[in-house]
């Protein structure tokens, strides 16, 4: 079974081209584009099903708190983009989010589920800005709908997976986790 597992996620992580997921920006605009955005690039895939697993991980209140904070401070880091706010070291911030939220679930470590929050809210604050930065002012509610939604079904995606294989006990969580850190390592290279 964990041969299985670790097979399907190497093929996953193999088959999510990072480049799609910054489209051409006279495209924004629609719902579609934004709901698209987040499932065509590894790093928003891997650090939102990250989030979910990482709070099936910790469970109790941390299983909706974890990914609402980071929905919501990314909504606000998207409007700070629009509304013409700097944010520095957005990329780099991204790719670390990836690094981080991997080693966090491959460690299992275990924080008052405030703290987790805080820490999934800073590296959201860079994901919406990127979202926004890339988007300008053209169709912006639609696409901050669409990828606001994206981004809550991933973090399902990551409670449903984080559940699923806590069945079969807590390491494969922790290897899902080591391997989402190391893809994050991969992304800077890249």
């Amino acid at each position: 079974m964990l041969k299985r597992i670790g097979l399907a996620a190497a093929i996953l992580a193999s088959a999510t081209v990072p480049a799609f997921a910054h489209l051409n920006p006279d495209e924004h605009g629609s719902f579609m584009a934004g709901f698209s955005h987040p499932l065509f690039g590894a790093d928003h895939i891997l650090v939102m099903v990250a989030v979910g697993i990482w709070a099936a991980q910790i469970g109790g209140r941390a299983l909706w708190a974890v990914p609402l904070a980071f929905v919501g401070t990314m909504s606000i880091g998207f409007l700070m983009a629009l509304g013409g706010v700097e944010l520095p070291f957005v990329e780099p911030a991204i790719l670390a989010s990836v690094i981080a939220l991997g080693l966090l679930v491959a460690m299992a470590v275990r924080l008052p589920v405030s703290a987790c929050a805080a820490i999934v809210g800073v590296f959201a604050l860079f994901h919406g800005h990127a979202h926004g930065g890339e988007l300008g002012s053209a169709g912006a509610l639609q696409f901050g709908v669409g990828f606001v939604i994206a981004t809550a079904l991933l973090h399902l995606a990551g409670i449903a997976l984080g559940m699923g294989v806590a069945r079969f006990g807590p390491k494969i969580a922790r290897v899902l986790g080591a391997a989402t850190a190391l893809a994050g390592v991969s992304l800077i290279f890249g």
